[in-house]
């Protein structure tokens, strides 16, 4: 049984197709209604999926979300943290509310649904996955992405310190590292002061979003099922981590390289 944050749209609604396909039973969750709703819609598996709607950066909503399907299911095998929002601006043009809503989303709603699921699958006595979801920026930083990259960073240190915690129970804490999806998540970001929508678009969609989310979700639950710590998805964020591990502190240098070639 497999619950899924952020089932709405990109990534998550691909991995809840796939895992509908592969005869999963599935708890899906949205805070876009009809979103959520046309995912359970196109799942094709022999059981139909549940719905929740909800805000992840909401205690107690979270913790009603994880009590409901645990109760309706009976147990739970893997909890898959996909809600999040893309966030594009500096530090510097970024007001703190930014900061308090791209937090409050990416990493304390992944903080937030793993607690709240995180008893029950150590009860169980049985094999489990927590999935998160960073970034190629959470692996190393760029230029104009302030609070996106600090939630990507506090996600990935979270995921490094529960994957410690649960070393020898036999439920893995999985860290998904994708690059650019080709999924609406630029098209619903939430932008600093002053940053173009229509550029921002344009670009992620022209220049960054080079892997299907159909071939990520299959990337993603091949990792998910070998228990792998990191699961690189696509090869813009293999080469962001081949970038920090060889370059150490002066990756800024290759990643401004980069930007000058592309």
């Amino acid at each position: 049984m497999v619950a899924i944050t952020g089932a709405g749209a990109g990534i998550g609604r691909a991995l809840a197709l796939e895992l509908s396909r592969r005869g999963a039973r599935l708890s899906l969750a949205d805070i876009d209604c009809q979103a959520v709703e046309d995912t359970r819609a196109l799942c094709t598996g022999p059981h139909a999926p549940t719905v929740s709607v909800f805000d992840v950066g909401d205690r107690a909503q979270v913790q009603a979300y994880a009590t409901g399907t645990v109760e309706h299911f009976g147990r739970i095998d893997a909890v898959i943290n996909s809600a999040g929002v893309l966030h594009v601006g500096s530090v510097a043009d970024s007001p703190l509310t930014d900061f308090d809503a791209v937090l409050r989303t990416n990493f304390f709603g992944t903080v937030q649904v793993t607690k709240a699921f995180l008893a029950q699958l150590l009860s169980q006595g049985t094999p489990g996955r927590i999935v998160t979801f960073s970034s190629a920026l959470g692996l190393v930083a760029a230029a104009g992405h302030g609070p996106y990259t600090s939630a990507k960073f506090a996600i990935r240190g979270f995921t490094e310190a529960l994957g410690a915690d649960l070393a020898g129970t036999g439920i893995a804490a999985v860290g998904v590292y994708p690059g650019g999806i080709r999924t609406s998540i630029a098209r619903a970001a939430l932008l600093a002061p002053g940053i173009d929508r229509e550029a921002t678009v344009s670009r992620f969609e022209g220049h960054v979003a080079r892997t299907d989310p159909d071939q990520a979700a299959r990337i993603i639950l091949t990792g998910v099922e070998r228990g792998s710590a990191r699961v690189l998805v696509g090869a813009d964020a293999q080469l962001a981590e081949i970038t920090a591990r060889l370059a150490g502190a002066r990756y800024e240098r290759l990643i401004k390289l980069a930007g000058k070639l592309s």
